[in-house]
């Protein structure tokens, strides 16, 4: 069996539980891969350093070490290679974590098989000037469209079929998956939705309205967004809180469920209402 190693050595505590994930995996006899600029931080360890992104295909899985921003962004490492990730938090909050770092003697389920793989939709978003395709990504989370450095309103049109329109005066839109909706979106007052359930989550960020709130559409629906700021002004589009990119009216985007999406390992049988529970109300 071999692994990638993903850790986030940012975090305070990040090269010690990696350290300490390397000495668990050992004692199980699994092989260890980790992407080259790491290969300081763990000289001496046994472990396979690479180059070469071809050799994700070689791997059963890969653990992400760190927080939920660095499982997403290992989702995205991984997802086209449809390898499977397991999160081991050395954060703070870690949501989507299947271990935390007292637990890592459960590492050992992933020998005798006793875990199980979620498949997790993601969402593809498409930017369009006029007719041409600009930027395409799969996003875990997220998909914000937000005024730029303009303090006035934002008026947006989301079309969700051939006819059906909405508008929303606002700061932002949040599109989010049923995975994103306890981050950015649950912050924006959008619901919390079980990851389980493909669907698309809209949530207005500051709408000048009282009555404006989130949707939730079928995992099937299309929406097309865009967005008229200030006068002059340009709007940031951004995917899982990546560095935004610059877009004017002329400009539209389309969201849709991803061909690909993302699988998760969960080894510990907790429900998610468990994991709300934990990570949230517990808090």
């Amino acid at each position: 069996m071999t692994v990638i190693l993903y850790p986030n050595l940012t975090r305070e505590n990040g090269l010690e539980v990696s350290l300490n994930v390397v000495t668990e995996l050992k004692k199980l006899g699994i092989k260890i891969m980790m992407p080259e600029e790491f290969k300081e931080d763990f000289r001496g360890q046994k472990i396979e350093f690479y180059s070469d992104t071809d050799k994700l295909s070689d791997c059963d899985f890969l653990i992400a070490i760190g927080g939920d921003g660095t499982i997403i962004h290992a989702a995205h490492y991984i997802s086209e290679f449809d390898k499977p990730v397991l999160g081991i938090n050395a954060g703070t909050l870690g949501f989507m974590a299947g271990l935390e770092k007292e637990e890592l003697g459960l590492l050992k389920n992933l020998i005798s098989g006793e875990y199980v793989v979620e498949n997790r939709m993601m969402i593809s978003a498409k930017l369009y000037e006029g007719d041409k395709l600009m930027y395409e990504r799969n996003c875990f989370n997220d998909v914000v469209v937000s005024r730029g450095g303009n303090m006035r309103l934002c008026d947006f049109q989301i079309q969700t079929g051939k006819s059906s329109k909405l508008t929303y005066r606002a700061d932002g839109i949040i599109v989010a998956t049923p995975t994103g909706s306890t981050a950015y979106s649950l912050s924006a007052g959008g619901p919390v939705v079980d990851t389980s359930i493909e669907s698309i989550i809209l949530t207005p960020i500051c709408p000048h309205s009282l009555f404006a709130r989130s949707l939730i559409f079928n995992g099937e629906s299309e929406l097309t967004l865009k967005v008229k700021g200030a006068d002059g002004e340009k709007n940031v589009f951004s995917c899982d809180g990546e560095a935004g990119i610059e877009i004017n009216e002329n400009c539209r985007i389309v969201i849709s469920k991803a061909q690909i999406s993302a699988k998760i390992i969960k080894i510990k049988a907790d429900s998610f209402a468990d994991i709300l529970s934990k990570k949230f109300i517990g808090r």
